[in-house]
C-alpha cells in the first residue's frame, strides 16, 4: 500500500526498521499489524518481553535516526521508505521488500528495466572482458546494469554501462567504498548512475551484511547472469535468490578445467539458461511481464490479534523451531493455529532473540 509519510512518520518509520532484531519480514508484520510505525515502536518493549526477553530491546534514539538522515543528507543520498510512490517497483514487488533504502546518484535509474552481472572477485582476464562487453551490449539495447561494485567481474560490468546506466549495490553505507581501488568507479557510478544500500551512511560493511546486499541485487533486475562463480560463492548466493524471486537465471559456459566456471556450469546443469551473449539475455527477457507488489503489502492495520490467543501457542510455536531452518507455511500446519495467531507469535520470538525470519519465508530458531 502507497502512502506518504510525514517528516515525523519517515523518522519513526527508519527508527522501526533499525531497531534490533526487526529484519524485513518482522517489520512488515508490525506494520499490519499496528498500521503506523509509532504504534509499532510504543509496542516493541511489551512484544518483546512477552517473547520471553530479559534485557531491553535495543531501539534507536530519536537523536540517532536524526543523525543518520542528516549524514544521508550531507551526501545528497536520498532515502526511500517502502511505502512510498517513488520506492523502485522491482524492490516492491518482494515479499517482504526491504523496509528502506538509501540511493546516491539517479534514484531513478531503480525503476529501469534492468539486468545483474555478477562473478567471481578473481576473475580471468577473459571473464571480466565478457562482463564489461555483454553490459555494454545490454545497456545499448536500453537495458540498466546491476552489480555489487566488488572487484573482477562487478567491476567489469560497472565499467561496460557506465555510459548507458548502472546501480552499484553495496553492503556498507552508500558511502562505503570497498575495494578502495574502486574509488575512481564510485566516483563515477555516483556521476553517472546511482549507488544504493539498505544500511546507514557511514556504516562499513560486514559479512551478515552480504547477503542483504545480494538481495538487493537480485531484486532490481528481471535476470541475473553469472559470469564466473565456484561452486562456494556469493555469486550463487544471487542466482539462487533471483530464482526465487521469480528472476531469470543465466550462466555463461566455461572450461570445466577452471574452477572459476564450476558454479555456471553447475547453474546450467541444474536449468539456468546458457549466456553467450546479450542475444541470449534479451531472449530470456520476451515473456517478462512486470513486477506486481504483494496484495498486503504494508497495507494499514488488520483487527488485532488477541494477545490471549498469541500467549496460548507463543512456547509451542517456539518448541516446533530448530536451527534447521522450515518454511513458514509448514510451521503454521505444524502449529495448528491460525495463520494470524503464529505470525504474532514468531514476531514476539523474534524481538525477544528467539527466532530468525529470513526474507525467504524460512523460519529458525536462534
Amino acid at each position: 500500500m502507497i502512502r506518504a509519510l510525514t517528516q515525523a512518520g519517515r523518522r519513526d518509520w527508519l527508527r522501526l526498521a533499525r531497531t534490533e532484531n526487526v529484519g524485513p519480514v518482522t517489520f512488515q508484520q508490525l506494520i499490519g499489524r499496528y498500521g503506523e510505525a509509532s504504534l509499532a515502536l510504543a509496542a516493541l518493549p511489551d512484544l518483546a518481553r512477552r517473547g520471553g526477553r530479559v534485557s531491553p530491546l535495543d531501539i534507536p534514539a530519536v537523536s540517532e535516526i536524526e543523525a543518520e538522515l542528516e549524514a544521508g543528507a550531507a551526501l545528497g543520498a536520498r532515502l526511500i521508505a517502502a511505502c512510498e510512490a517513488d520506492f523502485p517497483a522491482p524492490l516492491a514487488a518482494l515479499d517482504p521488500p526491504p523496509p528502506v533504502i538509501w540511493a546516491r546518484g539517479e534514484p531513478r535509474l531503480l525503476s529501469r528495466p534492468a539486468v545483474a552481472i555478477v562473478g567471481a572477485r578473481v576473475a580471468s582476464a577473459g571473464g571480466q572482458r565478457f562482463a564489461r562487453g555483454l553490459a555494454a551490449d545490454l545497456g545499448a539495447a536500453g537495458l540498466v546494469v546491476i552489480s555489487g561494485m566488488a572487484r573482477g567481474v562487478d567491476g567489469a560490468a560497472h565499467e561496460g554501462s557506465l555510459a548507458t546506466g548502472t546501480v552499484a549495490v553495496l553492503g556498507g553505507g552508500v558511502d562505503d567504498v570497498y575495494p578502495r581501488e574502486h574509488r575512481d568507479l564510485y566516483e563515477r557510478i555516483v556521476e553517472q548512475g546511482c549507488v544504493v544500500s539498505e544500511s546507514a551512511p557511514g556504516r562499513t560493511a560486514t559479512a551478515k551484511d552480504f547477503p542483504r546486499r545480494n538481495r538487493l541485487i537480485s531484486g532490481l533486475s528481471q535476470a541475473v547472469v553469472v559470469v564466473e562463480a565456484e561452486l562456494r560463492s556469493g555469486s550463487l548466493i544471487t542466482a539462487r535468490l533471483a530464482a526465487e524471486q521469480g528472476r531469470e537465471v543465466l550462466a555463461v559456459p566455461g572450461s570445466p578445467l577452471d574452477p572459476r566456471a564450476r558454479g555456471t556450469n553447475d547453474l546450467i546443469r541444474q536449468g539456468a539458461a546458457l549466456c553467450e551473449g546479450a542475444d541470449d539475455v534479451l531472449r530470456a527477457l520476451e515473456g517478462f511481464g512486470g513486477f506486481r507488489a504483494p496484495d498486503r503489502a504494508f497495507e494499514p492495520a488488520r483487527p488485532t490479534t488477541p494477545d490471549a490467543e498469541v500467549a496460548a501457542i507463543r512456547e509451542r510455536v517456539a518448541a516446533l523451531l530448530s536451527p534447521t531452518p522450515v518454511s513458514r507455511d509448514e510451521l503454521i500446519r505444524a502449529a495448528g493455529a491460525p495463520a494470524a495467531i503464529v505470525l504474532a507469535a514468531l514476531v514476539e520470538l523474534a524481538l525477544a532473540g528467539r527466532a530468525e525470519l529470513t526474507a525467504g519465508g524460512l523460519v529458525s530458531s536462534l
